[in-house]
Protein backbone atom coordinates (compact mmCIF):
# COMPACT_ATOMS: atom_id res chain seq x y z
CA UNK A 1 0.00 0.00 0.00
CA UNK A 2 1.27 3.43 -0.69
CA UNK A 3 0.76 6.98 1.48
CA UNK A 4 0.38 10.16 -0.35
CA UNK A 5 0.91 13.72 1.41
CA UNK A 6 -2.88 15.81 1.40
CA UNK A 7 -0.90 18.40 -0.07
CA UNK A 8 0.36 16.60 -2.98
CA UNK A 9 3.91 18.02 -3.34
CA UNK A 10 5.88 14.65 -1.89
CA UNK A 11 6.49 11.60 -3.29
CA UNK A 12 4.74 8.81 -2.37
CA UNK A 13 6.03 5.98 0.77
CA UNK A 14 5.17 3.00 1.95
CA UNK A 15 3.97 2.57 5.24
CA UNK A 16 7.56 2.12 7.06
CA UNK A 17 8.67 5.77 5.46
CA UNK A 18 5.40 7.41 6.47
CA UNK A 19 5.76 6.42 9.96
CA UNK A 20 9.67 7.21 10.62
CA UNK A 21 8.64 10.76 8.94
CA UNK A 22 5.55 11.62 10.61
CA UNK A 23 4.89 14.61 8.63
CA UNK A 24 5.30 14.67 4.77
CA UNK A 25 8.22 16.80 3.67
CA UNK A 26 5.65 19.47 1.44
CA UNK A 27 4.06 19.53 5.30
CA UNK A 28 1.12 17.33 4.28
CA UNK A 29 -0.23 15.08 6.57
CA UNK A 30 0.17 11.55 5.12
CA UNK A 31 -2.83 9.02 3.50
CA UNK A 32 -3.45 5.87 2.38
CA UNK A 33 -3.88 6.13 -1.18
CA UNK A 34 -7.09 3.79 -0.94
CA UNK A 35 -9.02 2.73 2.04
CA UNK A 36 -9.34 -1.50 2.46
CA UNK A 37 -12.34 -3.05 2.56
CA UNK A 38 -11.72 -4.63 6.48
CA UNK A 39 -12.25 -8.92 6.18
CA UNK A 40 -13.64 -9.59 9.40
CA UNK A 41 -16.84 -10.43 10.23
CA UNK A 42 -16.54 -10.36 13.98
CA UNK A 43 -14.26 -9.34 16.92
CA UNK A 44 -11.35 -11.10 17.65
CA UNK A 45 -10.71 -12.85 21.34
CA UNK A 46 -8.51 -9.65 22.34
CA UNK A 47 -8.16 -6.14 21.31
CA UNK A 48 -4.70 -7.03 20.08
CA UNK A 49 -6.27 -9.50 17.50
CA UNK A 50 -8.59 -7.18 16.44
CA UNK A 51 -6.31 -4.62 15.94
CA UNK A 52 -3.63 -7.03 13.84
CA UNK A 53 -6.72 -7.84 11.43
CA UNK A 54 -7.44 -4.41 11.22
CA UNK A 55 -4.10 -3.02 10.24
CA UNK A 56 -3.16 -5.97 8.37
CA UNK A 57 -3.70 -4.40 5.15
CA UNK A 58 -1.99 -0.99 5.58
CA UNK A 59 1.37 -3.30 6.75
CA UNK A 60 1.30 -5.24 3.69
CA UNK A 61 4.99 -4.70 2.34
CA UNK A 62 6.47 -3.18 5.41
CA UNK A 63 9.04 -4.95 7.24
CA UNK A 64 6.70 -4.89 10.06
CA UNK A 65 4.32 -7.01 8.75
CA UNK A 66 4.99 -9.69 10.15
CA UNK A 67 5.83 -8.85 13.63
CA UNK A 68 2.22 -6.86 13.47
CA UNK A 69 0.78 -9.30 16.07
CA UNK A 70 3.54 -9.00 18.16
CA UNK A 71 3.00 -5.21 18.04
CA UNK A 72 -0.31 -5.54 18.36
CA UNK A 73 0.24 -7.78 21.65
CA UNK A 74 2.74 -5.00 23.57
CA UNK A 75 0.94 -2.32 22.71
CA UNK A 76 -2.59 -3.31 23.74
CA UNK A 77 -2.11 -4.87 27.16
CA UNK A 78 -5.03 -3.35 29.12
CA UNK A 79 -8.61 -3.71 28.91
CA UNK A 80 -10.78 -1.09 27.08
CA UNK A 81 -14.57 -1.89 28.45
CA UNK A 82 -17.67 -0.77 26.44
CA UNK A 83 -19.97 -0.69 29.63
CA UNK A 84 -23.84 -0.17 29.80
CA UNK A 85 -24.90 3.05 31.72
CA UNK A 86 -28.13 3.95 33.46
CA UNK A 87 -30.45 5.41 30.69
CA UNK A 88 -31.51 2.82 27.91
CA UNK A 89 -29.28 2.53 25.35
CA UNK A 90 -26.21 4.26 26.37
CA UNK A 91 -23.14 3.32 26.55
CA UNK A 92 -18.99 4.65 27.68
CA UNK A 93 -16.19 3.13 26.00
CA UNK A 94 -13.46 3.24 28.65
CA UNK A 95 -10.11 4.15 27.03
CA UNK A 96 -8.33 5.60 30.28
CA UNK A 97 -7.12 2.08 31.57
CA UNK A 98 -3.73 2.74 29.95
CA UNK A 99 -0.14 3.33 31.75
CA UNK A 100 -1.36 7.25 31.75
CA UNK A 101 -5.11 7.44 32.11
CA UNK A 102 -5.59 7.87 28.73
CA UNK A 103 -6.68 7.15 25.48
CA UNK A 104 -3.22 8.74 23.84
CA UNK A 105 -2.10 5.68 25.81
CA UNK A 106 -3.36 3.14 22.62
CA UNK A 107 -1.92 5.27 19.55
CA UNK A 108 1.26 6.41 21.42
CA UNK A 109 2.40 2.74 22.78
CA UNK A 110 1.89 1.04 18.82
CA UNK A 111 3.71 3.87 17.73
CA UNK A 112 6.36 2.87 19.68
CA UNK A 113 6.68 -0.56 18.94
CA UNK A 114 7.15 0.45 15.09
CA UNK A 115 9.62 2.88 15.11
CA UNK A 116 11.37 0.71 17.81
CA UNK A 117 11.31 -2.51 15.44
CA UNK A 118 11.86 0.12 12.34
CA UNK A 119 15.21 1.69 13.77
CA UNK A 120 18.42 -0.18 12.10
CA UNK A 121 21.28 -1.12 14.89
CA UNK A 122 23.84 2.08 15.51
CA UNK A 123 21.41 4.61 13.34
CA UNK A 124 21.47 8.15 14.98
CA UNK A 125 19.34 9.33 18.02
CA UNK A 126 15.76 9.83 16.79
CA UNK A 127 14.07 12.97 18.55
CA UNK A 128 10.30 12.82 18.36
CA UNK A 129 8.51 15.69 18.63
CA UNK A 130 5.42 16.67 20.53
CA UNK A 131 3.33 19.16 20.93
CA UNK A 132 0.25 18.34 23.64
CA UNK A 133 -2.72 19.79 25.02
CA UNK A 134 -2.45 17.67 27.96
CA UNK A 135 -2.82 14.07 27.42
CA UNK A 136 -0.42 13.02 23.95
CA UNK A 137 2.70 14.28 25.97
CA UNK A 138 2.49 12.21 28.69
CA UNK A 139 1.34 8.91 26.51
CA UNK A 140 4.21 9.11 24.44
CA UNK A 141 6.79 10.12 26.91
CA UNK A 142 5.55 7.00 28.99
CA UNK A 143 5.63 4.85 25.70
CA UNK A 144 9.07 5.81 24.50
CA UNK A 145 10.64 6.53 28.14
CA UNK A 146 14.17 4.35 28.99
CA UNK A 147 13.31 2.97 24.81
CA UNK A 148 17.01 2.84 23.21
CA UNK A 149 17.83 5.24 20.18
CA UNK A 150 14.95 7.52 20.93
CA UNK A 151 14.83 10.79 22.68
CA UNK A 152 11.37 12.76 23.27
CA UNK A 153 10.54 16.46 23.26
CA UNK A 154 6.87 17.60 24.59
CA UNK A 155 6.09 21.01 24.22
CA UNK A 156 2.81 22.02 26.41
CA UNK A 157 0.85 25.12 26.76
CA UNK A 158 1.89 26.71 30.04
CA UNK A 159 -0.65 27.41 32.52
CA UNK A 160 -3.37 25.76 30.08
CA UNK A 161 -2.93 22.16 31.15
CA UNK A 162 -4.34 20.58 34.51
CA UNK A 163 -1.57 20.59 37.34
CA UNK A 164 -1.76 17.22 37.46
CA UNK A 165 -1.44 16.44 33.61
CA UNK A 166 1.54 19.35 33.97
CA UNK A 167 3.19 16.91 36.04
CA UNK A 168 2.75 13.94 34.29
CA UNK A 169 4.65 15.54 31.33
CA UNK A 170 7.62 16.62 33.21
CA UNK A 171 8.03 13.43 35.52
CA UNK A 172 10.20 11.58 33.50
CA UNK A 173 13.57 12.68 33.01
CA UNK A 174 16.13 10.40 31.45
CA UNK A 175 15.50 10.57 27.54
CA UNK A 176 12.37 12.47 27.89
CA UNK A 177 11.90 16.39 28.09
CA UNK A 178 9.03 18.80 28.64
CA UNK A 179 8.81 22.33 27.52
CA UNK A 180 6.33 25.11 28.57
CA UNK A 181 5.49 26.68 25.85
CA UNK A 182 3.90 30.56 26.53
CA UNK A 183 1.45 30.28 23.67
CA UNK A 184 -1.75 27.85 23.02
CA UNK A 185 -1.50 24.05 22.47
CA UNK A 186 -1.72 25.72 18.50
CA UNK A 187 1.35 27.22 18.93
CA UNK A 188 3.14 24.54 20.27
CA UNK A 189 1.88 22.47 17.01
CA UNK A 190 3.40 25.07 14.94
CA UNK A 191 6.81 24.78 16.61
CA UNK A 192 6.54 21.09 15.76
CA UNK A 193 5.58 21.39 12.32
CA UNK A 194 7.93 23.93 11.58
CA UNK A 195 10.91 22.05 12.70
CA UNK A 196 9.51 18.31 10.92
CA UNK A 197 9.70 20.57 7.55
CA UNK A 198 13.02 22.05 8.15
CA UNK A 199 15.14 20.41 6.15
CA UNK A 200 18.05 22.20 7.11
CA UNK A 201 17.43 20.98 10.55
CA UNK A 202 16.78 17.54 9.88
CA UNK A 203 20.39 17.64 8.13
CA UNK A 204 21.57 17.47 12.05
CA UNK A 205 18.87 15.90 13.83
CA UNK A 206 16.96 13.08 13.34
CA UNK A 207 13.14 14.17 13.80
CA UNK A 208 9.84 12.05 13.94
CA UNK A 209 6.13 13.24 14.74
CA UNK A 210 3.74 11.60 17.81
CA UNK A 211 1.29 13.43 17.53
CA UNK A 212 -2.22 12.21 15.55
CA UNK A 213 -0.40 13.77 12.60
CA UNK A 214 1.29 10.72 12.71
CA UNK A 215 -0.35 7.58 10.93
CA UNK A 216 1.34 5.28 13.42
CA UNK A 217 -1.15 7.39 16.01
CA UNK A 218 -4.05 7.69 13.95
CA UNK A 219 -4.08 4.13 12.31
CA UNK A 220 -4.24 1.90 16.02
CA UNK A 221 -7.02 4.42 17.31
CA UNK A 222 -9.52 2.40 14.42
CA UNK A 223 -8.35 -0.91 16.44
CA UNK A 224 -11.10 -0.01 19.59
CA UNK A 225 -13.89 1.02 17.50
CA UNK A 226 -13.76 -1.75 15.30
CA UNK A 227 -13.29 -4.27 18.37
CA UNK A 228 -16.61 -2.89 20.04
CA UNK A 229 -18.94 -2.48 17.42
CA UNK A 230 -18.10 -6.15 16.32
CA UNK A 231 -19.19 -7.22 19.36
CA UNK A 232 -21.57 -4.57 19.99
CA UNK A 233 -23.30 -6.26 16.42
CA UNK A 234 -22.80 -9.65 17.44
CA UNK A 235 -24.45 -9.09 20.84
CA UNK A 236 -27.84 -7.27 19.94
CA UNK A 237 -27.64 -7.41 16.28
CA UNK A 238 -27.57 -3.80 15.29
CA UNK A 239 -24.81 -0.61 15.24
CA UNK A 240 -23.14 0.91 17.57
CA UNK A 241 -23.36 5.24 17.44
CA UNK A 242 -20.65 7.20 19.24
CA UNK A 243 -20.15 10.49 20.99
CA UNK A 244 -16.40 11.14 20.94
CA UNK A 245 -14.92 14.73 22.39
CA UNK A 246 -12.84 16.34 19.89
CA UNK A 247 -10.28 18.62 19.50
CA UNK A 248 -7.23 17.78 17.04
CA UNK A 249 -10.09 15.67 15.17
CA UNK A 250 -8.03 12.43 15.31
CA UNK A 251 -9.93 10.10 17.31
CA UNK A 252 -12.90 10.80 15.25
CA UNK A 253 -11.01 10.30 12.30
CA UNK A 254 -9.94 7.25 13.38
CA UNK A 255 -14.15 6.05 14.17
CA UNK A 256 -14.56 7.10 10.44
CA UNK A 257 -11.74 5.73 8.82
CA UNK A 258 -13.06 2.38 10.69
CA UNK A 259 -16.58 2.82 9.66
CA UNK A 260 -15.14 3.32 5.75
CA UNK A 261 -13.51 0.24 5.85
CA UNK A 262 -16.59 -1.33 6.36
CA UNK A 263 -17.11 -1.72 10.48
CA UNK A 264 -20.52 -1.79 11.91
CA UNK A 265 -20.75 1.86 12.99
CA UNK A 266 -23.37 4.27 13.06
CA UNK A 267 -23.55 7.50 13.12
CA UNK A 268 -20.53 10.04 14.73
CA UNK A 269 -21.16 13.04 16.61
CA UNK A 270 -17.88 15.15 17.05
CA UNK A 271 -18.56 16.81 20.81
CA UNK A 272 -16.36 20.37 20.71
CA UNK A 273 -15.75 22.37 23.51
CA UNK A 274 -16.02 26.34 23.11
CA UNK A 275 -13.34 25.68 20.31
CA UNK A 276 -16.05 25.39 18.00
CA UNK A 277 -14.28 26.10 14.44
CA UNK A 278 -15.26 22.25 13.53
CA UNK A 279 -18.88 22.47 15.32
CA UNK A 280 -19.43 26.19 12.98
CA UNK A 281 -18.01 24.21 9.46
CA UNK A 282 -20.46 21.36 10.38
CA UNK A 283 -23.04 23.64 10.36
CA UNK A 284 -22.99 25.28 6.83
CA UNK A 285 -19.84 27.90 7.70
CA UNK A 286 -16.15 28.61 6.46
CA UNK A 287 -13.63 26.18 7.89
CA UNK A 288 -11.95 29.11 9.72
CA UNK A 289 -8.95 28.13 12.14
CA UNK A 290 -9.03 29.91 15.07
CA UNK A 291 -7.02 31.35 18.28
CA UNK A 292 -7.52 28.30 20.40
CA UNK A 293 -9.85 29.14 24.03
CA UNK A 294 -9.08 27.65 27.71
CA UNK A 295 -11.49 26.14 28.38
CA UNK A 296 -12.30 23.37 31.43
CA UNK A 297 -11.91 20.35 28.77
CA UNK A 298 -8.35 21.82 27.99
CA UNK A 299 -7.11 18.59 26.03
CA UNK A 300 -9.80 19.22 23.40
CA UNK A 301 -8.36 23.46 23.33
CA UNK A 302 -7.41 23.23 19.54
CA UNK A 303 -8.40 26.10 17.49
CA UNK A 304 -6.96 24.66 14.36
CA UNK A 305 -7.76 20.61 14.46
CA UNK A 306 -4.69 19.06 11.89
CA UNK A 307 -6.94 15.92 11.17
CA UNK A 308 -9.14 18.35 9.21
CA UNK A 309 -6.73 18.10 6.46
CA UNK A 310 -7.14 14.64 6.09
CA UNK A 311 -11.05 14.43 6.33
CA UNK A 312 -11.16 16.88 3.59
CA UNK A 313 -8.60 15.19 1.43
CA UNK A 314 -11.02 11.83 1.72
CA UNK A 315 -14.09 13.98 0.25
CA UNK A 316 -15.24 15.11 -3.28
CA UNK A 317 -16.52 18.06 -1.54
CA UNK A 318 -17.46 20.15 1.53
CA UNK A 319 -20.91 18.73 1.37
CA UNK A 320 -19.93 15.14 1.27
CA UNK A 321 -17.45 15.78 4.54
CA UNK A 322 -20.51 17.55 6.38
CA UNK A 323 -22.47 14.24 5.48
CA UNK A 324 -20.12 12.12 7.11
CA UNK A 325 -20.33 13.09 10.55
CA UNK A 326 -22.02 15.37 12.81
CA UNK A 327 -20.58 17.98 15.35
CA UNK A 328 -21.56 20.46 18.34
CA UNK A 329 -20.39 22.63 20.48
CA UNK A 330 -20.38 22.28 24.68
CA UNK A 331 -19.71 25.22 27.08
CA UNK A 332 -18.09 25.37 30.18
CA UNK A 333 -21.80 26.10 31.95
CA UNK A 334 -22.96 23.30 30.06
CA UNK A 335 -19.31 20.77 31.08
CA UNK A 336 -20.13 21.93 35.02
CA UNK A 337 -23.70 20.78 34.89
CA UNK A 338 -22.46 17.18 32.67
CA UNK A 339 -20.32 16.20 35.61
CA UNK A 340 -22.27 17.29 38.47
CA UNK A 341 -25.52 15.41 37.32
CA UNK A 342 -23.81 12.49 35.63
CA UNK A 343 -23.10 10.54 38.80
CA UNK A 344 -27.25 10.28 39.05
CA UNK A 345 -28.31 10.44 35.53
CA UNK A 346 -25.31 8.18 34.27
CA UNK A 347 -23.74 6.18 37.38
CA UNK A 348 -20.15 7.71 37.11
CA UNK A 349 -17.90 10.48 37.14
CA UNK A 350 -16.43 11.97 34.19
CA UNK A 351 -13.30 13.90 33.37
CA UNK A 352 -14.24 17.37 31.79
CA UNK A 353 -13.74 16.26 28.09
CA UNK A 354 -16.13 13.00 28.78
CA UNK A 355 -18.64 15.07 30.45
CA UNK A 356 -18.84 17.04 26.88
CA UNK A 357 -19.90 14.12 24.82
CA UNK A 358 -22.41 13.13 28.03
CA UNK A 359 -24.05 16.77 27.22
CA UNK A 360 -24.16 15.35 23.68
CA UNK A 361 -25.84 12.39 24.14
CA UNK A 362 -28.18 13.65 26.41
CA UNK A 363 -29.34 16.58 23.75
CA UNK A 364 -29.49 13.54 21.22
CA UNK A 365 -32.02 11.99 23.98
CA UNK A 366 -33.95 14.86 24.07
CA UNK A 367 -34.96 15.13 20.34
CA UNK A 368 -36.02 12.03 20.61
CA UNK A 369 -32.86 9.30 19.29
CA UNK A 370 -33.32 6.43 20.99
CA UNK A 371 -30.54 4.38 18.81
CA UNK A 372 -27.73 2.96 20.94
CA UNK A 373 -24.86 5.66 21.72
CA UNK A 374 -21.65 5.26 23.32
CA UNK A 375 -19.75 7.81 24.49
CA UNK A 376 -16.19 7.82 24.71
CA UNK A 377 -14.47 8.22 27.64
CA UNK A 378 -11.26 9.37 26.81
CA UNK A 379 -8.99 10.23 30.44
CA UNK A 380 -9.57 9.17 33.78
CA UNK A 381 -11.22 12.08 36.01
CA UNK A 382 -8.39 12.31 38.75
CA UNK A 383 -6.36 14.11 36.12
CA UNK A 384 -8.61 16.93 36.42
CA UNK A 385 -9.50 16.83 40.31
CA UNK A 386 -9.86 20.74 40.48
CA UNK A 387 -12.32 20.65 38.07
CA UNK A 388 -14.19 17.35 38.77
CA UNK A 389 -14.09 17.04 42.62
CA UNK A 390 -15.83 20.45 43.44
CA UNK A 391 -18.62 19.82 41.25
CA UNK A 392 -19.06 16.05 42.16
CA UNK A 393 -18.20 16.52 46.37
CA UNK A 394 -16.03 14.20 46.92
CA UNK A 395 -12.16 13.32 45.81
CA UNK A 396 -11.40 11.22 43.26
CA UNK A 397 -8.39 8.68 43.71
CA UNK A 398 -5.95 8.17 41.05
CA UNK A 399 -5.11 5.32 39.39
CA UNK A 400 -2.16 3.35 40.21
CA UNK A 401 0.13 4.67 37.55
CA UNK A 402 -1.21 7.90 37.63
CA UNK A 403 -0.21 7.89 41.59
CA UNK A 404 3.09 6.62 40.69
CA UNK A 405 3.71 9.39 38.29
CA UNK A 406 2.80 11.99 40.86
CA UNK A 407 5.24 10.76 43.23
CA UNK A 408 7.95 11.29 41.61
CA UNK A 409 10.04 14.52 40.99
CA UNK A 410 8.81 16.67 37.76
CA UNK A 411 10.72 19.58 35.43
CA UNK A 412 9.68 21.78 32.69
CA UNK A 413 11.65 24.11 30.62
CA UNK A 414 10.18 27.68 30.03
CA UNK A 415 10.48 28.42 25.87
CA UNK A 416 9.30 31.65 24.32
CA UNK A 417 6.75 31.56 20.81
CA UNK A 418 10.17 31.98 19.17
CA UNK A 419 11.02 29.31 15.94
CA UNK A 420 14.80 30.08 16.31
CA UNK A 421 14.86 29.71 20.14
CA UNK A 422 13.68 26.56 19.66
CA UNK A 423 16.00 25.36 16.86
CA UNK A 424 18.99 26.30 18.75
CA UNK A 425 17.69 24.59 22.12
CA UNK A 426 17.22 21.11 20.11
CA UNK A 427 20.11 21.43 18.28
CA UNK A 428 22.35 22.05 21.70
CA UNK A 429 20.31 19.81 23.55
CA UNK A 430 21.04 17.07 21.02
CA UNK A 431 24.91 17.51 21.14
CA UNK A 432 24.88 17.84 24.55
CA UNK A 433 21.49 15.58 26.18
Amino acid sequence: MKFASTRGESPEVGIDDALAAGLAPDGGLYVPLAIPEADMDKAGATLADTAAALLAPYFAGSRLEAQLADMCRAAFDFPVPLRPLQGAGDYLLELFHGPTAAFKDIGARFLAEALSRLREPGTPLTTILVATSGDTGAAVGAAFHRREGFRVVILYPDGRVSPRQAHGLGCFGENVQALRVAGTFDDCQQLVKQALTDAGLRESITLGSANSISLGRLLPQMAYYAHASLQFRADHGTSLNFVIPTGNLGNALAAWLARSMGLPIGDIVIASNANDVLPRYFAGGYYRPQAGKATLANAMDVGAPSNFERLRWWHADDAAVRASLQACSVDDGQIRAATAAAPARHGLVPCPHTAVALHALEMLRVQGDKRPWAVVATAHPAKFETVVEPLVGHELEPPPALAAALARAATATPLGLDYAAFRDWLLESTADP
